[in-house]
């Protein structure tokens, strides 16, 4: 977890980059990431344009800074989880607008050598929680999580529908261990 900033000034500069990594997650989702420009996500934070330039030095950066939090916040939940039935709830409780936003911004890296590593640290994670729930076919449960949030994007998902899934994916039967 990050140190708390003692500064009054750098926190205050932590919290509205912040701002303008949400307010761009929230223009991806409306928009695409076409859409993201200095004054749409500037208009979205409900601040004023040089207040964009002056955390990121290009949109791309913004664009890039953004993917990389994203990627942050779900590596660090996916840590978290224990069981495939925290798995369940976790997936099932996403946010769909949040969601197809963060796919935007996944589908944005795939395309982009320099952004391979983000790829490659969310593969990387997946096949850590395998590996740690012990599932019998850990391939394929971290590739049914993948398809699980893409069908979450797509429409509201309930936690048992999830967890059957998961279940299946990961290959244990009702009644055997980890869910």
């Amino acid at each position: 977890m990050a140190e708390p900033i003692a500064d009054g000034r750098r926190r205050r500069g932590a919290t509205r980059r912040r701002e303008l990594l949400d307010a761009t997650l929230r223009v991806i989702a409306r928009d695409g990431p076409a859409g993201v420009s200095q004054r749409r996500v500037a208009d979205e934070a409900g601040v004023p344009p040089s207040a964009v330039l002056y955390h990121f030095a290009s949109v791309d950066d913004l664009l890039v800074s953004t993917l990389v939090e994203v990627n942050d916040r779900y590596v660090a939940e996916l840590e978290a989880v224990t069981t495939l039935t925290g798995l369940a709830a976790v997936i099932a409780a996403s946010d769909r607008s949040t969601l197809i936003a963060e796919y935007d911004l996944f589908l944005l890296a795939a395309r982009r050598a320099d952004l391979r590593g983000e790829v490659d640290r969310w593969r990387t994670t997946l096949a850590g929680l395998a590996a740690r729930l012990g599932a019998p076919r850990p391939a394929l449960l971290a590739a049914a999580v993948d398809g699980l949030w893409l069908q979450a994007a797509l429409a509201e998902l309930d936690e048992a529908t999830v967890l059957g899934v998961l279940r299946d994916a990961a290959g244990w039967r009702q009644g055997e261990s980890n869910p």
